[in-house]
Order: structure tokens, then sequence, then C-alpha cells
């Protein structure tokens, strides 16, 4: 640390970073990716937005840049060998970034009303908007994709559907769980569960990333992208039953 920087209580990028390792949000009901992958990748992150004198919600801004752009690139370009490694670079670091403007709220002292709404909606609006550039490239490039059949076309709603409403319906457990202080006991919490964190990769936003990958690769594509909204539809009656019984017993 330099010597202004000692007197303006500013810290340095390793020193951010120790102290957001230090202060990570519980690891209970997160996948394995998010706890190794993308939560770590979004600490770096976050040290260098602080480094850089970024505010949590121009961090939020720099997700979305990222993640519109990956979800421009799915519907408007043909497939072809790099479509798949942009597409996911792009959605991926978009994921971390939006990692960062929580970890860098913390960092800075707490987020606010303001910034927590900015990152709802925009996590709400890249949602909708990339399942619905699949569905326009799977309309545009039916030779392409394997999507002569308009049936196809269901695919992405479907998967849309599913991903919405268990977006939203999470986000309003959390609330509603907040408001009735239902914070759970006192004591020290249960270590997070490996099978729980295994068990939620197939609906973790960063393994459905990867499967952007696979967009040059056309109906192979569809194949993967049909698996994991496959996942999405079982997932969500588990997941609504489990929110309804929690919010009927607090």
């Amino acid at each position: 640390m330099t010597t202004a920087e000692a007197a303006s209580g500013r810290l340095t990028f390793r020193e951010a970073l120790e102290r957001l390792s230090g202060a990570q949000k519980s690891a209970k009901g997160v996948s394995l990716y998010s706890r190794y992958v993308n939560r770590p990748v979004g600490r770096v992150l976050a040290a260098g937005s602080y480094r850089a004198g970024l505010t949590p919600n121009q961090v939020t801004l720099v997700s979305a840049l990222f993640s519109f752009g990956g979800i421009a690139v799915t519907a408007l370009a043909d497939p072809a060998w790099w479509t798949g490694p942009v597409v996911w670079l792009a959605l991926a670091t978009g994921f971390a970034f939006d990692s960062a403007d929580g970890q860098l709220a913390r960092l800075r002292g707490g987020g606010s009303p303001a910034g927590e709404w900015l990152d709802h909606v925009v996590d709400c609006a890249k949602t909708t908007a990339l399942h619905t550039a699949v569905l326009l490239a799977f309309f545009l490039r039916p030779e392409e994709f394997g999507t002569r059949w308009d049936a196809w076309l269901l695919l992405p709603l479907g998967f849309l559907f599913a991903a919405i409403v268990t977006f939203f319906g999470g986000l309003l457990t959390e609330q509603l769980k907040r408001k009735a202080g239902s914070g759970g006991p006192a004591g020290p919490a249960a270590p997070p569960s490996l099978v729980r964190a295994v068990a939620l990769l197939p609906v973790d936003h960063g393994v459905f990333c990867l499967v952007f990958l696979l967009l040059g690769a056309g109906q192979v594509f569809l194949w993967g992208y049909a698996l994991l909204g496959a996942a999405a539809a079982l997932y969500l009656p588990m997941f609504l039953v489990k929110w309804f019984r929690e919010l009927s017993r607090g």
C-alpha cells in the first residue's frame, strides 16, 4: 500500500481480495460451479472493480453489456466455429460480473435497495432475452439447428417459462423469509451438502452458459439446450414445493 492509499484508507488489490474472501455468502443451496468457479472469479473482478473506482451499479451494467453482447450474437450470427466460444465467453463473463457487483457492495459496506433492484431487473432481462435469442435462432435458421418442425419453437418458450418462474419464486421466497425474520435457528450453520451442490448443477446459470459452446454445432446445441430445458422443467415443481413448505413453517 502506498502512502497515499494508507492515508485515504483505500485497500490494495490484495487486501481487497483477502477481505472479500472472508465476506462470502453462505454456500448453502449453491451449486459446485457457482461455489468454486463463479464466486472466486467474481471475487477477483470485484477487487479489480474496487481498485478501478467502479460502483456496484456500474459493475451490474458491465455484466449486462457482456451478457447482451453474447445474446446478440446468439440471435443474429449464423452458426460457425467461432460463435460458440464467443457467446460462452460473453455470457460467462457477464455471470461473473453479476457475482462481482454484490461482492463489491459488501466490500464497500453494504448495498442499497436501488442497487438490489437494478441487479434483479437486469438478471430478469438477461434471462428473458437469452431464451428469446435462442427462439429467434431456431426460427431464422431451421436448417442449421434442425428446427424445421415448428413445435421445436416451443422448447425455448417452455425453458423461459421454467427459468422465469424459478427466478421469481426463489427471489420472492427470499424476500418473504427476510421480511418474516425467519433466518433460521441460532448456532453454527450446518456445512453445505456436496450432494445438493452437485444436484443443482443442471440448473446453474454457469452450466447453462457452457452449452453455448456448442452453438456452432447446430443440432448438437439443440439437444444440449433441450436437455437443460428438461432439467429446468423437472426441477421447477420441486423448488416450488420446497419454498411453499419453508414459508408455511415460517
